[in-house]
């Protein structure tokens, strides 16, 4: 083996996040909240871009107690002005930006009805949140990824896509978008040294209160899976962690269901 295969191949098995700021919007609780305390363990500098100030700081005290660096910023991801002031203060802060999670999105909120049935407001909210969102948080990050010739986005969708879920149809709609903006930007960003990625998670159950789901429905969700237990947000953690790391740089434009096997063909 020569020297420079040896190089290549042990920044690859070595592959490390110490250093790296990771913006990770709708990180004051469930899933992002997770993710942002995953980054900080793996030695990253996440930022908590959260529109509810009380739970970005929350955890960020937490991250701090367990002895890592983190900020939290109130941001609004539909409105263009808060997310710019979110990325030039995470500029003027720590000079970089490296990794951005589109994990922020309306969900455990929604009732269950049929699509006609939805309000026009509700429609417009869910996709304002959940695509504009996620369009205007890339378009802002992208400068400084260019600069660096190295990024990552990571957009959070859903297997309930694949499924075809009823009675959400704004939330599923919503989520397909996620997966062809993912593969759209990923042709437009590689050359950029930039790579644009979905992680489709299943049915997983954190502290957000969910009434929608009845303890028999949660036993239905968790007989689709080939791994017969509930789904959480750590089991996501290995995905994302991968995915935001070099030992991903081949791998761009995909969207990657982890849902215990429940989409298992």
């Amino acid at each position: 083996m020569d020297i420079e295969q040896q190089s290549e191949l042990s920044r690859i098995v070595a592959a490390s996040l110490a250093g790296r700021v990771a913006i990770v919007t709708g990180a004051g609780q469930g899933i992002g909240r997770v993710f942002a305390k995953a980054f900080a363990l793996a030695g990253a500098i996440p930022v908590i871009a959260e529109r509810n100030e009380a739970r970005g700081r929350s955890v960020a005290a937490e991250i701090a107690a367990d002895r890592g660096q983190a900020r939290a910023i109130t941001t609004d991801v539909t409105d263009p002005r808060s997310v710019a002031d979110m990325v030039a203060t995470v500029i003027r802060e720590f000079g970089r930006i490296d990794i951005l999670i589109n994990n922020a999105a309306i969900f455990s909120t929604l009732e269950m009805r049929p699509f006609d049935q939805i309000p026009l407001p509700e429609w417009e909210d869910v996709l304002r949140v959940n695509v504009t969102g996620p369009f205007l948080c890339s378009r802002a990050v992208v400068p400084a990824m260019r600069d660096a010739k190295w990024g990552r986005i990571i957009n959070i969708g859903s297997g309930a896509v694949g499924l075809g879920r009823p009675n959400y149809l704004h939330y599923i709609t919503s989520k397909g978008a996620i997966d062809a903006m993912s593969r759209s930007m990923a042709r437009e960003l590689g050359p950029d040294g930039i790579t644009v990625n979905a992680v489709l998670p299943g049915a997983t159950f954190t502290e957000i209160e969910r009434k929608t789901v009845t303890p028999t429905q949660k036993e239905r969700i968790i007989a689709m899976q080939c791994v017969p237990r509930a789904e959480r947000p750590e089991d996501l953690v290995g995905t994302v962690l991968f995915l935001a790391s070099d030992a991903s740089s081949f791998l761009t434009g995909q969207a990657i269901t982890v849902d215990g096997g429940a989409t298992h063909p």
